[in-house]
């Protein structure tokens, strides 16, 4: 790749920056220095945070545990953001500190909804076909 041709995915920078704003912004919510009806006892994990280009916006991809009221927690979030970047910005000893915004990470959705279509009788039906080929060819 030439000095001309973008990454196609993020730099190091950017990954590094986001594990910062990440771990963070779980030390905060850890602690409980948001005060919010919503988030009151409410434990919260944050399995990602993806840095812009120019490393002004942090998109934090946030789940409570259990998943329940995940929309509410997000919407509390969002509401007390630029409180939450005042306390995030002497952790990560940036010039700047990118400007915060929640949403609900679907991962662990998407991760079960593969997995249950993985075991579901029809993929096994599948797999144990293409064995029963395999077994056919080296006879």
């Amino acid at each position: 790749m030439s000095r001309d041709q973008k990454p196609l995915g993020p730099t190091q920078r950017m990954l590094r920056v986001g594990e910062l704003v990440r771990h963070a912004l779980a030390a905060i919510f850890a602690r409980g220095d948001v005060e919010d009806d919503a988030l009151h006892g409410a434990v919260i994990t944050v399995p990602e945070v993806r840095m812009s280009n120019d490393l002004k916006v942090a998109n934090a991809y946030v789940m409570p545990l259990g998943g329940e009221h995940a929309e509410e927690i997000v919407a509390a979030l969002n509401r007390h953001r630029k409180f939450i970047r005042g306390q995030v910005a002497p952790q990560i000893n940036m010039k700047f500190a990118p400007e915060l915004r929640f949403f609900v990470d679907e991962t662990f959705e998407e991760a079960s909804r593969i997995d249950a279509l993985l075991r579901s009788d029809r993929v096994q039906r599948d797999l144990q076909a293409g064995e029963d080929d395999e077994d056919d060819t080296q006879a």
